[in-house]
């Protein structure tokens, strides 16, 4: 069995252990790094090269966010989990928008932590149960821009455009798609620029607008 590589960032020593013990006992994840802090966990990251980050969005020094978006700036082909307590709908959609793979809140069960890291690790972003209705209520009082078609885009475009709608992360569209997540990138900026968007959310929310009626 191939463990995945977890490093945990967290400010809270306690809860960092806790969790740890949680997900080491777990056959399928190993914890191999614990950091207080964003900038930590960079650094250890550039030394472990995990498989998995879980982080918190309220630290003290660098914020969850700000951590996240440097991390994504990075050559680290990792998966980016935050665990957080914060239910609220901006801190949710900021952190789809920097490109976190999942957001869980630290309230849940032992047990659906680590099913919902293992579902995170097949590509699928994973989304507290409780907060589907905050993610509800973002889709249905969007503040996407209106008037835009995607009549300019190419081919690959749509695909892409779908595979963000189905929620999927760049490594998960790269394999399905057979090209790289560089290409990926440059498809998303591109169709992002077309659309007149300025986040992936924001075009999973425009693809779900515009589905045509059966």
């Amino acid at each position: 069995m191939i463990k995945h590589k977890v490093l945990l960032i967290d400010d809270h020593a306690l809860f960092r252990k806790g969790v740890g013990q949680i997900i080491s006992a777990n056959p399928n994840f190993e914890v191999v790094g614990e950091a207080a802090s964003g900038q930590e966990g960079l650094d250890l990251a550039a030394e472990l090269r995990p498989g998995m980050v879980l982080l918190d969005l309220h630290m003290k020094g660098m914020h969850g966010l700000e951590t996240l978006r440097r991390f994504k700036a990075t050559d680290l082909n990792a998966t980016y989990i935050v665990l957080t307590v914060s239910d609220a709908e901006d801190d949710l959609l900021e952190a789809l928008r920097a490109g976190a793979d999942g957001y869980l809140l630290k309230d849940m069960e032992p047990e659906d932590l680590c099913a919902s890291l293992l579902k995170a690790t097949t590509g699928v972003t994973v989304l507290q149960e409780s907060l589907t209705e905050v993610l509800k209520h973002a889709l249905t009082e969007p503040t996407v821009r209106k008037g835009t078609t995607d009549a300019a885009l190419t081919g690959r475009e749509h695909e892409i455009l779908e595979c963000l709608a189905d929620g999927m992360n760049n490594k998960t569209i790269a394999r399905k798609l057979g090209i790289s997540d560089t290409t990926v990138k440059v498809h998303i900026k591109n169709l992002l620029r077309k659309l007149n968007l300025t986040s992936r959310l924001e075009a999973a929310v425009w693809k779900h607008q515009h589905k045509p009626v059966r």
